[in-house]
Order: structure tokens, then sequence, then C-alpha cells
């Protein structure tokens, strides 16, 4: 899609930027890629939690550069963000596994609950993230200094297609901060109800005209 109409820019907030591409992927059956994911996790960061500091968003881009990069660099991306000091890490997990490409097949979420000192694992594809996972969180558990943090299934409406995991994802985030804020823990959140699913393209498109975008 990047030929379309000279992939204009759609929106710029903040350090993202959504092109008219970007922006056709929330209207179609289609994956949501890395610009996207990073404009929900900068707008709740910026616009609804910004008062919020024991939470922390980790765009896709630097969760990818984490992954890849060697453990003794890790801090270089993390420290910046003071994630030593913040209570819930929120990560979107993309099971790309080239280094410097954007890409990958299937989304999913991973956030540090450091009063539970547990990791939770959201995947609306039958774990199919889970190796990738695992593997992240005994990075994790080093460059956060939280050793005996355990890794949790968190629960979470499979997909009913190919294409909405990224949509998942977001709606998760939504329903785990709803009740970090209620209760102080991630520990009884429900999973996102499938008429939320259906809704959230619709909702983030609303949501770039509101901030002064184009959506066509």
């Amino acid at each position: 899609m990047s030929s379309y109409r000279g992939d204009q820019v759609a929106l710029s907030f903040h350090e993202s930027c959504l092109r008219l591409s970007d922006v056709e992927l929330l209207k179609g059956p289609f994956w949501l890629n890395d610009q996207i994911i990073s404009f929900y996790f900068e707008y709740l960061e910026k616009q609804i939690y910004k008062n919020e500091d024991d939470i922390l968003f980790v765009s896709p881009e630097v969760t990818q550069c984490i992954r890849m990069v060697s453990e003794a660099e890790v801090g270089v991306f993390l420290d910046p963000l003071r994630a030593r000091q913040r209570a819930f890490i929120f990560f979107a997990l993309n099971d790309n596994q080239i280094a410097d490409r954007a890409g990958g097949s299937h989304w999913s979420l991973l956030v540090l609950s450091r009063p539970e000192r547990a990791f939770y694992h959201f995947d609306s594809s039958h774990h199919s993230n889970s190796d990738i996972c695992r593997q992240f969180v005994g990075v994790l558990k080093r460059a956060l200094d939280c050793p005996e943090a355990q890794l949790r299934t968190g629960d979470c409406l499979q997909q009913s297609n190919g294409y909405d995991c990224g949509v998942h994802v977001l709606c998760t985030v939504d329903k785990v901060i709803q009740q970090v804020r209620k209760s102080g823990r991630i520990e009884g959140v429900k999973s996102a109800r499938y008429d939320v699913i259906r809704g959230k393209r619709e909702e983030i498109l609303n949501m770039i005209i509101e901030l002064g975008g184009r959506i066509n």
C-alpha cells in the first residue's frame, strides 16, 4: 500500500506519524502494522494516561530492538524510559525474527505487573507467540530487576480470523488498564468482548479525525 496517493501524511502526533496507507489498514480486513500500534500506545501515554507515571507503553519498534540486541545493550532502550521505576509496562510482541525489517504475522500483548511480581501474556491465537514471549521475558527479568517475576497466561478472546491480532492487542490493553486502575492488579482481568473488537477500527479512525488528521 506504500503507493497509496503518494502515501501522504494522515496525522502527526508527538513522535508518531501515520500515513494514508497506515490508515487504510484500519478500514479493511487488514493486519495492523507497527505504526498503528505505536500511535495507539502514544495516544494513551500522551492523552489519556498522561498523569499515570507508573504506567509505561513501550513502542513495538523499541520492543523489537530489545529482542534483537545483546542483553548488554538492552538498557540503552529501557533506561531512558525509566522502566525500572514503572509498576506496569506494556509490550506489543511481534513474531518477526528479522532485525532490520518490519514485518511478522502475529501480535500479542505482554504486560509486567511489579505489584504481582508477574508478567501476563495475552495471545489471541492459541499461544502462537509463546516461545518468543518466554525468551523475551528471560531478557526482561534481568533488565528490569525482577528476577522472581512469573510468566502467567492472561484471559484473551481468541480471534476468528487471521488479521485481527493487532486489534485484539489494543482492546486488551484497554481492559488491562481498566483492571489496574480499579484494583492495582492485573489478576482477574476479563477478555474484551467481540462487539468491542469489531468496533475498535472505527474508534481509532474517529480518534484520528478528532486529533486533526485525515482518513482519506
